[in-house]
């Protein structure tokens, strides 16, 4: 997870915990709220560790019944080992292997929170955040206008917080903060999207932020 990805999954979390209005917010509270995020982060991804780590011994002690229950083990002496016996490809075992699969999943999701972690006490991540953050707030009457415009028959108090949040960073991004990469911001923001949100969302997102992306066009 490169810094200003790791950044952006923090700019989120950030905007999510705002309470007033961005503009009553100083430096000093982003930091504090930026410390709480990662925290947050961390404490949750160490939970979904142990919750992973016991479904996995569930899955080896499942395996390991089914090996000692085979008739062919049944019927060796107690003081031998078991001959591996070959495990049916069921219903069952698809359902173990999605599982084992969600698993994987989850110990991803730790790892980059991890690095997400470690990249923020080296500045970058914590920096850029505070960029993103400081552009919404000096800019966010024209960003939340960018949305009303382009969100045709959508009232932009009333969608979602989390959909109005990415969209809010990634606005910031593309019309406030120079040099970042148009396409990558849009990317990221779909994978926020897909995995803080629903499909849906990702859909009306994207089509939002290519309207703003020609809008730039038109006015540079």
């Amino acid at each position: 997870m490169q810094a200003r990805r790791a950044a952006r999954e923090l700019a989120l979390i950030l905007f999510s915990q705002f309470d007033k209005k961005i503009t009553q917010y100083n430096q000093t509270e982003f930091e504090d709220i930026v410390l709480k995020s990662v925290r947050t982060l961390t404490n949750n991804s160490a939970e979904e560790l142990k919750v992973s780590l016991g479904a996995l011994y569930a899955m080896k002690e499942k395996i390991e019944n089914y090996e000692s229950d085979a008739e062919v083990n049944l019927q060796r002496p107690l003081e031998a080992s078991n001959i591996p016996v070959p495990l049916p490809m069921t219903s069952d075992m698809v359902g173990r292997l999605d599982e084992m699969i969600n698993i994987a999943d989850k110990v991803v999701l730790a790892l980059e929170i991890a690095e997400m972690t470690a990249l923020e006490h080296t500045g970058d991540v914590k920096s850029y955040v505070f960029e993103i953050a400081n552009a919404y707030k000096e800019h966010n009457i024209e960003i939340d206008n960018l949305i009303k415009k382009f969100a045709h028959g959508w009232d932009i108090d009333r969608l979602v917080k989390i959909d109005k949040d990415i969209l809010r960073i990634s606005i910031a991004e593309i019309m406030y903060i120079e040099g970042t990469p148009v396409k990558v911001v849009i990317d990221e923001a779909l994978e926020l999207a897909k995995k803080y949100s629903t499909d849906d969302s990702s859909s009306f997102i994207n089509g939002i932020l290519g309207k703003v992306v020609e809008e730039k066009k038109a006015i540079s």
